[in-house]
């Protein structure tokens, strides 16, 4: 088998582990380096074994930055070869997600393009180093402009199922078959109930570039025209989590049943994706370790005052702003220096002090945030930390602010949001706190969804 360690975002190493054997095939191995050693990332993700067995086939960063498929041949290690794949049916920036193995020759590809799934079935040809795309199974009408959630092959009935989602359809069911997999049957008929399609928002494309020329991927969610909405829309400007994570358009996931929620009750929604996210190679995810609240806040501010403020369909004068995890410690960070921003902000489980925030989270964990953030055992790192807290800018705060929190969530503990909301209250700030005691690092249960949904709305409602 292929087993494979990582460290940081793209900095992995490879293994073959057989016959009670443990070979390196790639990369430097933690124990293996020395002091300050630079170690340039390789991006390695997926593997798969060739058909004749002495090689595989992975993705990685070597050739490609936003990704692609590179041959490892066993009995030489640390030598990737490039692979070309021809047929590609997709344009738009992304990259490259995975390569997993199908059947003989054939092998299953998929790609991440502006936020959309694309998913291809491919053939291996040896003596050319390439694969060669025999079919599209998603991205293409009647399968498009979602994203994939899940997608199984059976070899003896050679029929694929998946399951795919987009911004305005929960998860469907589908099989493919048929040689030329044009024989499509979408099985299930999953909707909203009470609402017609008709009432959604699509949303639009609303990338831009930010103050140092860097293209920021973004979607603007306006509510729909037969909703007779008049005038310029209220916005929420919504910041996802990770940092190192990417918003979708995806039904199935916390944010977009929120969105169009919004959207429903007349704000418009602007959802970036700044530098720091996945999804447009790993030299820009790269951009945010040991810079959280760096040129990832500054992508943020240039949104609003340069492009959304130029947007006579959305009103920045009534602004709110707010995210979850990551996310939710970007908003506190907008909300505490740039407070003129903001007219209301809600914070979903984000680090208020990233010092406190350091210690509380898993011992597991920090050897992984002393490298991607900042080691607070040094005094560097407690000096850059400190000025890269919430905690330092919060008396600035001028708006509303909603505070959610779990109960039980063992990576920003609810002591990190009481101690936020206690030290905002001692000093005078209208600031509200609701706790899910059934709760983890999430809102997941669904009648909590149904509350924060309309906890959320009604927050925004209430102050823009």
């Amino acid at each position: 088998m292929i087993i494979a360690d990582g460290y940081t975002v793209g900095d992995m190493v490879l293994w073959l582990v057989g016959e009670g054997k443990k070979q390196l095939l790639y990369g430097t191995p933690l124990e293996d380096r020395t002091d300050g050693q630079t170690i340039a990332p390789n991006g390695i993700g997926s593997a798969a074994f060739t058909p004749s067995g002495d090689a595989i086939l992975l993705t990685s960063s070597v050739f490609d930055d936003h990704y692609s498929v590179a041959l490892l041949t066993l009995d030489v290690p640390q030598s990737l070869v490039p692979i070309s794949v021809k047929g590609l049916r997709h344009s738009g920036s992304g990259e490259m997600v995975s390569i997993s193995p199908l059947q003989n020759d054939r092998y299953l590809l998929t790609y991440n393009i502006d936020g959309c799934s694309f998913v291809y079935e491919a053939a291996y040809i040896s003596s050319k180093k390439q694969l060669k795309v025999l079919a599209c199974l998603a991205g293409e009408s009647p399968i498009d402009n979602g994203v994939l959630e899940h997608i199984d092959y059976n070899p003896h009935m050679d029929i694929f199922s998946l399951a795919f989602s987009s911004a305005v359809s929960p998860t469907q069911l589908y099989s493919i078959e048929r040689k030329k997999r044009d024989f499509i049957v979408m099985h299930t008929n999953e909707r909203l109930l009470g609402l017609d399609d008709k009432y959604l928002s699509k949303g639009e494309d609303a990338s831009y570039e930010s103050f140092d020329g860097t293209r920021i991927s973004a979607r603007l969610y306006l509510p729909a025209s037969q909703l007779a909405f008049k005038g310029a829309r209220p916005l929420v400007y919504y910041i996802h989590g990770g940092p190192q994570s990417q918003e979708r358009p995806d039904f199935a996931w916390f944010s977009m049943p929120l969105i169009q929620f919004l959207t429903l009750n007349g704000f418009a929604v602007f959802v970036p994706n700044v530098r720091g996210s996945t999804g447009y190679g790993l030299a820009y995810t790269k951009e945010v370790d040991q810079d959280w609240g760096g040129k990832d806040r500054l992508d943020h501010v240039f949104a609003m005052e340069q492009v959304l403020a130029k947007d006579n369909r959305v009103d920045t004068h009534r602004a709110g702003v707010m995210g979850r995890s990551y996310g939710g410690y970007m908003t506190l960070m907008q909300a505490g220096m740039h407070p003129n921003l903001w007219k209301a902000a809600c914070d979903m489980f984000g680090p208020y002090d990233l010092l406190t925030f350091m210690e509380r989270i898993p011992e597991t964990w920090k050897p992984y945030f002393r490298v991607a953030l900042g080691d607070p055992r040094t005094e560097d790192g407690v000096k850059f930390l400190t000025e890269r807290s919430p905690k330092t800018y919060l008396h600035q705060l001028a708006c509303p602010m909603l505070v959610i929190q779990g109960r039980n969530d063992p990576r920003v503990v609810a002591g990190e949001s009481e101690d936020l909301v206690k030290s905002l209250v001692a000093n005078g700030k209208d600031v509200k706190i609701h706790i899910f005691e059934d709760e983890g690092h999430d809102v997941l249960k669904y009648p909590n969804r149904v509350s924060v949904y309309n906890l959320i709305t009604q927050f925004f409602k209430n102050n823009l």
